[in-house]
């Protein structure tokens, strides 16, 4: 058992309809509540434009839980900051934790 010491929430994209002038409106909607571990992997701080840009790539680590593993339509959103999910592995598929790859996006 892995435990953890942060809880996340798991967001799934809903379809929100269209905008008066056509544009897509994106809903996330509650998917399901992971506890787990979460880590920094990569990080990196620039400036563009005048304008300072911070990149980073984190993994969460929980104890497996059955979920959809496509992560093209959820995000994960733990302590007020939200991640883009780039990929949900179950290593060597024998069902005992689950790695969530992230791209923070706010």
């Amino acid at each position: 058992m892995i435990g953890g010491n942060i809880t996340a929430e798991m967001l799934v994209l809903a379809d929100g309809g269209y905008s008066e002038i056509g544009e897509r409106i994106d809903i996330w909607g509650h998917y399901q509540t992971l506890h787990g571990f979460l880590d920094l992997m990569s990080g990196d701080s620039k400036y563009t434009y005048d304008s300072k840009l911070q990149e980073s790539t984190h993994v969460f680590i929980c104890d497996y839980v059955d979920i959809d593993r496509r992560p093209e339509d959820k995000r994960l959103s733990c302590n007020g900051l939200i991640y883009d999910v780039l990929l949900i592995d179950d290593p060597m598929e024998l069902h005992q934790h689950i790695e969530i790859y992230l791209k923070k996006v706010t």
